[in-house]
């Protein structure tokens, strides 16, 4: 009877165990650092940090995201990459997202779309402009500081295959570095062969559910044990940074994967 008592006891202690841990992963914000070691840097943006958000869908961070931008203020960076799927197919409620970029309006935005929204015919497009978000559809734009300056491009969604980054690099005939802003991993080698020192990527989750050791069990467009689920990838001098994302899809649940933002710092030698 005694052993029955202690084992019932230990499975509810389990299990709200357990459940702390998940509520954790989901509503726990982590802070991510990567430095990436860029060849012949323009001193001017020596230490340049890259804020990289991506996959909010629609989730909420208190009243008016109070709580994600009073952590993000906490940091320090230069410019801010948004990598799609900031609305959600079944929730396409924009105000999530514009709370959060009110938030953070002092700093240049970049914004790229992502599946979800194009499950809306990207009818955010006008909306984020109008609250002055830079739209890198297949478009780059010069980051200038001072007398020197690095390419910010962007290309539209490569999951649903509407990326064009030949449009998205017109233009740019000089070897000045190039940060490449898209949705989803699968543009990472076409990335390597156009010679783009940087890649932000977002839509896997993480796989939302990663086992210890193996990583992600699953990732949309890759199927089961994805080979780009989450971190920091390269090929020759090519860097791909995949973001887990502060949002989920399909279900709220997170397991050895949190929610995180990202901060990307470029240095011109290794730190």
């Amino acid at each position: 009877m005694a052993n029955k008592r202690i084992s019932r006891r230990t499975f509810i202690i389990g299990g709200i165990g357990l459940l702390s841990y998940l509520y954790f992963n989901v509503h726990s914000v982590a802070v991510k650092h990567y430095t990436i070691v860029i060849n012949d840097l323009p001193k001017e943006f020596e230490g340049f940090t890259i804020l990289h958000l991506t996959d909010l869908h629609a989730k909420k961070y208190g009243d008016k995201q109070d709580k994600l931008i009073n952590m993000i203020n906490r940091q320090k960076f230069d410019m801010v990459a948004m990598t799609g799927d900031f609305i959600d197919k079944d929730n396409p409620d924009v105000e999530p997202t514009l709370d959060l970029i009110r938030g953070l309006e002092s700093k240049p935005i970049f914004f790229v779309p992502g599946n979800h929204e194009w499950r809306h015919d990207f009818r955010i497009k006008p909306i984020l402009e109008g609250h002055g978000v830079k739209i890198l559809d297949n478009r780059n734009y010069k980051c200038a500081k001072g007398n020197s300056y690095l390419w910010i491009a962007g290309v539209d969604d490569p999951y649903l295959h509407r990326d064009e980054l030949d449009q998205a690099l017109h233009g740019i005939a000089d070897s000045q570095p190039k940060v490449l802003l898209a949705h989803a991993p699968n543009i990472f080698m076409s990335a390597a062969e156009s010679d783009i020192e940087l890649v932000l990527v977002g839509h896997t989750h993480g796989g939302q559910v990663r086992l210890p050791i193996i990583g992600a069990i699953v990732a949309p467009g890759q199927g089961l044990f994805p080979k780009y689920d989450y971190g920091h990838f390269t090929t020759g001098s090519t860097n791909m940074i995949i973001n887990g994302g502060l949002g989920e899809s399909t279900l709220p649940l997170r397991f050895c994967s949190r929610p995180e933002i990202v901060l990307v710092k470029l240095v011109s030698s290794p730190q």
